[in-house]
């Protein structure tokens, strides 16, 4: 006599429909954000720049047609009158999500947008209802050095005081931080390393990965009250590594540069100098300490009792791996929007 079937598994439960307010939606990672969002049933509203995106490239229709499905209403996220009048509206939310993030991580526009403009976010989200804050922060705060670093934990610790409930989550490398030197190796130019190429490594992630993973912190329990750091699929990856692969993938045989980490110091030194009475160079200074601080600190979690990096301590999510979208660019996908902080 046959054992009797084993009673099929439970349907996982569904998700229960929330409204959320969303700030930076028009960024790759936000437009990924409210796909996955609207995916799962919630309602969506988006605060949005009249002309938004890099440049200011995106109109209105623009905006409208890369976030479908969601409510598009315009104004300015670091006006706290425009948030209240343009955005919530007076209305009620239960979550406030953002991928807001300064363009270049200079100090004045670090500390208006990943500082002042959250700040005011969070004062208003309460004042909606709001119960629960998702933030996209960054996994470089664990070793800050850079104002756009201290601008990020000083919201976060907000964040935290506020009492709320928080999902603070901490990205590894994202994708198009990675895609500068696609072209450049595929015109036949060596594949640019800092030191021998062996001196940080990251677990890149995928954009959308990454919005699939902000959007169950909605829905997730286990999420809340918690920083996140997260990574993608597979094993950390040195530029070296990510340069081997991007060779591979073009059949052609590793051509590489070895740049001195010295020559960063140089023009950080250099630019920092003349930025004491250029304030424009000023400016420019910290964007080589940024390229600087990319160059020599890995994108993994930092164990702090030892001070090193941890691959194996840096959690993995998703499917998509950095091989998949370095062959999806040389097939001729569109190239990624990559911001006004590229290294290269």
């Amino acid at each position: 006599m046959q054992p009797p079937a084993p009673p099929p598994a439970p349907e996982p439960p569904r998700a229960v429909r929330r409204r959320v307010f969303m700030l930076g939606a028009t960024g790759t990672i936000g437009r990924a954000t409210v796909r996955a969002l609207r995916r799962r049933g919630h309602e969506v509203v988006c605060l949005v720049r009249p002309r938004a995106g890099v440049g200011g490239r995106l109109g209105r229709d623009d905006s409208a047609r890369l976030l479908d499905g969601a409510t598009l209403r315009f104004g300015d996220a670091t006006d706290p009158d425009s948030l209240a009048r343009d955005g919530l509206r007076g209305e009620r939310f239960d979550v406030l999500l953002s991928c807001l993030a300064s363009r270049t991580g200079a100090p004045a526009d670090a500390w208006a947008i990943d500082h002042r403009a959250h700040s005011r976010a969070l004062a208003a989200a309460r004042q909606a209802g709001v119960e629960h804050v998702v933030l996209l922060s960054a996994l470089c705060v664990q070793k800050p050095r850079l104002a756009f670093q201290h601008a990020k934990l000083a919201f976060e610790r907000e964040l935290v005081d506020s009492g709320l409930a928080y999902s603070i989550v901490r990205p590894t490398a994202f994708f198009k931080s990675l895609a500068g030197q696609v072209e450049r190796v595929r015109r036949g130019r060596p594949y640019l390393l800092f030191g021998d190429g062996g001196l940080t490594a990251c677990k890149p992630i995928a954009d959308t990965d990454l919005a699939d993973y902000l959007a169950e912190c909605v829905d997730d329990p286990a999420r809340r009250n918690r920083v996140l750091p997260i990574g993608g699929p597979g094993a950390a990856l040195t530029p070296r590594q990510q340069g081997e692969m991007l060779f591979a993938l073009l059949g052609a045989p590793p051509r590489f540069r070895r740049v001195p980490v010295a020559l960063l110091d140089a023009i950080v030194a250099v630019l920092a100098t003349l930025g004491r009475v250029l304030p424009a160079l000023a400016d420019k200074a910290e964007l080589a300490r940024i390229g600087r601080y990319y160059a020599t600190e890995s994108m993994l979690v930092l164990d702090t009792a030892t001070g090193r990096y941890d691959a194996d301590a840096t959690p993995s999510t998703g499917t998509e791996t950095l091989q998949d979208f370095y062959a999806a660019l040389l097939r001729g996908a569109a190239a990624p929007e990559r911001g006004d902080h590229a290294v290269f």
